[in-house]
């Protein structure tokens, strides 16, 4: 089998293959730290985990860098408002993310270079760019020339013509083309700079990731992931100053994760419509976040409501049943029962690995793991001792550890209310004897919200996590 996915730059699925065997390049487009970050930067973060770990899982070393953009003119103007340094702001709010990748169970990046640590290689690129005429400076400033990159919009498939009479452009003099870009933009009063053969002055956005990327990953990588909303201007400009400065095509294959939405908009801290990482993890775990983006898809969008958040803990709690340990009066069940079971577990590890493998598709992938999960269900409910439940629990524990979610440690929590909910069975019991049949069925109901189903047979009565 070979992994295919979705590639923005051909809008065709296509196999996977890599510039050097059994490795992957992976640049990631991480956050402009200059406020709390928002789930819609958690989505990302996580749906370039899911990929980042399913490609270990296939035995693929992944060398993952991702940026933070600490120099920005949001970055700025926010220090004002607050009256503290631009560098310090900027550094509160990394240290803020960084906590936020560990609470998100997110493996960590191998590399998070920054642009205030990068100068000299930013710097480096301008220059060569100046030297192949591709950018020209003007009064301090740098701009690439945008009409002497033929192939420009070849990722956004939009046409310079169409831009140039369609898109609201901001006028310069000293440009050659509107359409042309900062490189390099000279110092103002107050603001943050560094010394470079124009002057003293900052980077414009776009330089930082394709210096960074080359830097950290060399001139050609395999994916480069980030935002949809990225793919115009960003990562078209990024593609334009990479392969212009290099002479090579710069990344082989573009991945977008979609955006999250809040009423319908997408959610953006310009319109004020977000709901941030600190205030999602005050009242959910961080595997309900998790199955949202698994069970969305991480090309489509993610509808962010009330009824989603509800629906993911339900099948995350769906999920954690699996890892119930066996009825501690389980015999064993019988030969069929656990025929079905093994042929279960062959059945979702091939269909699990088939799915994945075209284009991450994590939300068929995540359906497979519910199927297994009603086969261990059915074998526990038929008598099957942990002996027998194992292959099938084993195999939920390797496929959701590749999803990075973290049943384990809730399963255990599970575990430990055992004797509670068995103590709560025999005080109903004597509620029923006794004929209070009010005070019975509260137990049973108050059980069954936190997840815990009765069932009432002649022989007594047995319980389960719903």
């Amino acid at each position: 089998m070979s992994i295919r996915l979705y590639n923005t730059l051909t809008r065709e699925k296509e196999e996977f293959k890599t510039h050097e065997e059994g490795k992957v390049s992976l640049y990631v487009c991480g956050p402009t730290v200059y406020d709390n970050a928002h789930i819609g930067h958690a989505m990302s973060s996580m749906v370039f985990d899911i990929i980042r770990r399913y490609l270990n899982y296939r035995e693929y070393e992944v060398r993952h860098v991702m940026n933070y953009t600490d120099v920005d003119d949001k970055i700025i103007q926010r220090s004002l408002y607050e009256g503290v340094d631009p560098i310090e702001l900027a550094e509160r709010y990394i240290n803020q993310y960084d906590q936020h990748i560990k609470d998100l169970n997110i493996l960590p990046a191998t590399v998070y270079p920054r642009v205030t640590t990068e100068m000299p290689n930013i710097i480096t690129m301008i220059s060569g760019l100046i030297e192949k005429d591709y950018a020209y400076e003007a009064g301090g400033d740098v701009y690439f020339r945008v009409l002497q990159d033929e192939d420009y919009g070849k990722l956004s498939r939009r046409k310079l013509e169409d831009m140039q009479s369609g898109d609201r452009i901001d006028i310069d003099e000293r440009k050659e083309s509107p359409m042309d870009f900062a490189l390099w933009k000279s110092a103002k009063e107050g603001e943050p700079s560094w010394e470079s053969p124009w002057g003293l002055g900052r980077p414009g956005w776009h330089i930082e990731c394709s210096a960074m990327s080359l830097q950290h990953l060399g001139e050609q990588i395999d994916i480069h992931g980030g935002g949809n909303d990225l793919i115009f201007p960003h990562h078209e400009n990024e593609i334009a100053q990479s392969e212009s400065f290099s002479g090579k095509p710069f990344s082989t294959y573009w991945l977008h994760n979609g955006m999250v939405q809040l009423s319908g908009e997408k959610m953006s801290k310009s319109i004020g419509n977000l709901v941030t990482i600190g205030d999602f993890l005050e009242e959910n775990d961080a595997d309900v976040l998790r199955m949202m983006v698994l069970n969305t898809g991480y090309r489509s969008p993610l509808i962010y409501n009330s009824t989603v958040v509800e629906q993911s803990t339900k099948a995350l709690e769906r999920l954690k049943n699996g890892l119930r340990p066996a009825f501690e009066t389980s015999a064993g069940a019988d030969s069929g029962q656990l025929k079905s079971l093994e042929e279960q577990v062959s059945k979702t590890k091939e269909k699990f690995l088939a799915i994945m493998d075209d284009d991450f598709n994590s939300a068929g992938a995540l359906g497979q793991l519910f199927d297994l999960v009603r086969m261990i269900n059915q074998a526990r409910d038929a008598g099957a001792t942990a002996d027998e439940l194992s292959s099938g629990q084993n195999l939920l524990r390797e496929l959701t550890g590749v999803f990075g979610l973290s049943l384990e440690k809730s399963a255990t929590g599970q575990a430990e209310a055992t004797p509670f909910i068995d103590l709560l069975i025999e005080v109903r019991k004597g509620l029923r004897v006794e004929k209070q049949w009010a005070l019975s069925d509260l137990v049973r109901d108050q059980l069954k919200e936190l997840g815990v189903l009765l069932e009432d047979n002649k022989d007594g009565t047995s319980w389960r996590w719903e």
